[in-house]
Order: structure tokens, then sequence, then C-alpha cells
């Protein structure tokens, strides 16, 4: 039961870009089309739950037995930065069909908070290995989940005909405030441990 309650608290409840505003720059940049939009929430999945792995494991194993769990923030981007990378380039050797469709979608995930936000999350919650991965799982199906839904939302807009102070940025910040609004709805829903 505590897995579920993780799964619908992280993709619902408290989603990553709605609620807890991380990972917003892809989320306003990517989310013009609906088939990018899919294509970078596939690549947050599979990296977000790789990065919340990895990075348990190293501050486990690594970090605080010898005492550097100050540097932990530091290490976190570097085996982010380090495992996109890795990705990318096996991907473009083993894989070059799904290493084409995600094109600069991966390189992206870099600076994506969302990301490093799920290992602090876990690291200050203490959350044991499987929860943890589980939560990372959830919390990029959670920020896929909103910008597919995003995207489809602006894909409809760009045929709209609003006054032009709302055309562009400014109408896509109205949308997803309204969009945050509606997943508020959800905060009653289960009683989240995150």
């Amino acid at each position: 039961m505590r897995y579920i309650v993780i799964i619908i608290g992280a993709v619902l409840v408290n989603n990553f870009v709605l609620s807890r505003f991380l990972g917003c720059c892809p989320f306003l940049g990517v989310s013009k089309k609906t088939e990018t939009a899919v294509g970078m929430s596939g690549a947050v999945v599979f990296v977000m739950t790789i990065a919340a792995a990895v990075t348990w494991l190293l501050d486990r194993y690594l970090l605080q037995p010898f005492g550097l769990g100050y540097i932990h923030t530091l290490v976190f981007i570097l085996v982010i930065a380090a495992l996109v990378q890795f990705i990318d380039i096996a991907m473009k050797r083993f894989l070059p069909p799904l290493h084409a469709a995600l094109g600069i979608f991966l390189p992206l995930i870099t600076t994506n908070c969302a990301v490093l936000g799920v290992a602090e999350l876990n690291l200050k919650n203490g959350t044991p290995f499987l929860e943890s991965v589980l939560f990372a799982f959830a919390a990029a199906l959670g920020f896929g989940f909103a910008l597919v839904i995003f995207s489809g939302i602006r894909e409809k807009l760009a045929h709209a005909n609003p006054p032009r102070c709302f055309r562009g940025v400014a109408l896509a910040l109205v949308t997803a405030g309204l969009l945050s609004l509606a997943f508020m709805g959800f905060s009653g829903l289960v009683k989240t441990p995150y």
C-alpha cells in the first residue's frame, strides 16, 4: 500500500512541476509540440530513475562512510551530468534509432533541476533504496504527465486568437498556473510521505 501512495503522491499530489516548481525550464521550453513533450518525458523517466539509484548508492556507500556528506550536492550534479553523457554515448553506439528519436532532449536533462531535486529529497528523507527508486520513477512519470497535458493545451491554444498582451509566453504562464490549480484538486487524495 505504501508504494501505491508513493506513486499517486509523486504523480498527482506533489507533482514536481506543478506543486514543487522544479523542472520549469524544460516544462515551458519543450511543451510546444506533443511529440517533443513525449520524447522529453521518456528521457526524463529513464534518467531520473537511474540517477536516483546511483546517487543513493554513492551517498550510502561512499559519501557517508568517509564523512563527505557535505559535498553531496556537488557529487550529485557531477553524477547526473556524467550519467547523461554516458547514456548519450551508449545510446548513440547501441541504439541509434532511439538516440535519433530523443535528439537534443537527453543532453537537456543535465540542466533539469527536477532530477537533482529527487536525489536531494531522497537524501533528506532518508528513504530506503527501493522507495527512493520508486519515488524517482513516479516523480518522472508525474513530470511527463504534466508535460504532455500542457503540450496538448498549448497546441490547442496555438490556433486561438488571444489578446495581443497574452500571446506567447504570457499565455503559457497563465495556462501553467491554471493547470497547477487543477492539480491542487488532488491534494486531499492521499497523505504523501514526501
